[in-house]
């Protein structure tokens, strides 16, 4: 194994050897935070002990460098040093002296990672960030998910779930991939290069549900075998390959392990770029085409049930994810926030919107014609009708998210009757699997207030306008999940977030364990035993009974502050 090395950087001309991240279920979610931190641990362990095993090996370890050629290596094996130095000269002096744009092509195809001085100086630059034409480039070193980078002739075959690309020879007569010299044929057969395996789901540390994703394939090939796959489809725009398996279903991982990571990784490609869905969902697409109509020109692709070869001039194979339901700025080419995520949603689902609106005035048209040829007089109680109807569009708007089965509140009539005489105009909401999106966003984002139990449907809090205060009632044993999974991504959002944090007598478990019952008054001794004990005891049997008293006390000051808030948009309008 030989290294060479241009400004202190490292190339190995051996193929990387893959190794396996060290993952472990997730039984609880208070789990996630030591899961984070173990892991990091764990490969930086692995790290060195890599390190290790290469400084007590006998293999002649050569550098190239700025200041000259010195070598690493046992005194038995200097002899071989004059050969090396030369065979290192021979390589890289048509290469250094070249006044080619590919005059380091060969050294960054070895890694196969970035491609020009701009990229190896920039110390901030995310892994594979800039890649050279004819490699696959993956980036493994986050947590949460795999990304792999290929560029040049890249082509699908879902027969065996692979994604080939093709290399091609450089000016300079030097291959742009990184190869072993017995790798290397004069003949037609087809000769892999380099072979990466990647699940493309966001849920990396989670062995069961990764366990359930289809795996690709992601194989680079010499250049003369890729006559033996035709191009079916040529595109002239990148692929981003996904999956939408695992928790798809849930309106949570569907925003947070799919949409956004979807946004985050492709907004940067202003549309131009093509979808290509592993474990594809004809519902998933009627249900999110708003959105993906905004994200993508194109349409997506079914790699399982399309059986044409595709061909593409560059892919990106999974999804980049910053945090929970959140856009990470600093990381985002342009600065791209989670408000920007949300003004996309308001694009996507304008239109819609715009036509309910439509036909609804239409309806009412008709209705009031109907009416008006059967009374005459009924139309002095339609402008009746009409004076209240602008009188209620005053008042603050508040929905409350209701949920059926477990973490209901059990006294939601008495809510909404106390919210109407605070002041409020009252919606209530039960949104489901089959609920169009878009009405779901016309009501939110028209609303001054949203109010629901810890859950799934919270997610739609992206679907109220910054500024706007979203109220959390945070059943027993779930305050770390309301806070990492909803409140900090909605303040970051922009919302006035209240966490109502309910007492054991609000709780229906009150009723079933005795007041001194660790249940009750240690839920987190509880969480502790595993997210089995977290999801029978304060998912799945726990009901609300909210203290009305008590919760008037968030509800009135939601109003107050919504009714100035309110008056000061009207009073700068009429400016």
């Amino acid at each position: 194994m030989y290294i060479f090395s241009l400004t202190g950087f490292k190339f190995k001309t051996s193929k990387a050897q893959k190794t396996k991240a060290d993952q472990r279920k997730l039984r609880n979610e208070g789990g996630k935070v030591e899961m984070v931190h173990h892991h990091r641990y764990h490969q930086l362990r692995k790290g060195e002990e890599a390190v290790e095993e290469d400084v007590e090996s006998h293999t002649l370890v050569l550098v190239c460098g700025n200041s000259g050629f010195y070598k690493r290596t046992r005194p038995k094996l200097l002899s071989l040093l004059f050969l090396s130095l030369l065979s290192c000269t021979l390589i890289l002096a048509p290469q250094l002296f070249s006044s080619s744009s590919s005059t380091f092509s060969l050294l960054y195809s070895f890694g196969g990672e970035s491609e020009g001085l701009v990229a190896e100086m920039d110390v901030n630059a995310p892994l594979c960030s800039s890649i050279s034409n004819g490699t696959i480039c993956c980036d493994r070193s986050s947590i949460r998910s795999d990304i792999c980078f290929m560029k040049g002739d890249v082509r699908t075959n879902s027969a065996s779930s692979s994604v080939f690309l093709y290399s091609s020879r450089n000016t300079n007569g030097f291959l742009d991939y990184a190869s072993s010299p017995n790798e290397q044929s004069d003949d037609d057969e087809e000769v892999e290069l380099r072979h990466e395996k990647i699940k493309p789901y966001t849920r990396k540390w989670e062995t069961s549900v990764m366990d359930t994703i289809d795996e690709l394939d992601l194989v680079l090939k010499k250049e003369n075998s890729g006559d033996r796959h035709r191009c079916d489809v040529k595109h002239d725009v990148p692929a981003v390959f996904f999956s939408t398996g695992g928790y798809t279903g849930n309106v949570y991982h569907e925003f947070n392990d799919g949409i956004l990571p979807l946004f985050i990784t492709s907004q940067h490609l202003n549309k131009k770029v093509v979808f290509v869905i592993l474990e594809y969902h004809s519902w998933w697409i009627t249900k999110y085409g708003n959105i993906l109509s905004h994200l993508s020109d194109y349409p997506p692709i079914d790699f399982s049930g399309d059986k044409r070869t595709h061909c593409f001039p560059e892919a990106i194979v999974g999804l980049r994810i910053h945090d929970e339901l959140a856009v990470d700025s600093s990381l985002m080419e342009g600065n791209k926030s989670i408000r920007d995520f949300r003004n996309l949603l308001d694009r996507a689902y304008w239109p819609r919107i715009s036509g309910l609106i439509q036909d609804e005035e239409k309806e009412a048209q008709l209705k009031l014609k109907e009416k008006l040829s059967l009374s005459p007089s009924v139309g002095i109680s339609l402008e009746t009708g009409k004076e209240e109807q602008k009188v209620q569009l005053k008042k603050p708007k508040m929905v409350i998210l209701s949920r059926n089965g477990s973490r209901a509140i059990t006294n939601e009539d008495s809510l909404v009757k106390m919210a109407k005489e605070i002041g409020f105009q009252v919606k209530v909401l039960r949104p489901d699997r089959t609920t169009e999106l878009a009405k779901t966003y016309r009501e939110l984002n028209s609303s001054d207030v949203m109010v629901g139990v810890h859950g799934a449907a919270m997610t739609h809090f992206l679907f109220v306008k910054p500024g706007s205060v979203f109220i959390q009632v945070v059943p027993l044993g779930t305050d770390w999940a309301a806070e990492t999974y909803y409140g900090e991504p909605a303040k970051k959002l922009g919302l006035k977030y209240i966490g109502y944090r309910i007492l054991p007598r609000e709780s229906s478990l009150y009723d079933v364990y005795d007041r001194n019952d660790p249940v009750l008054r240690d839920p987190d001794s509880v969480n502790r035993k595993g997210w089995q004990f977290t999801k029978k005891i304060y998912l799945d049997g726990q009901n609300v009974r909210l203290d009305l008293r008590r919760f008037r006390k968030r509800l009135v000051r939601a109003y107050d502050y919504s009714v100035l808030k309110r008056k000061r948009h009207f009073d700068f309008q009429s400016q």
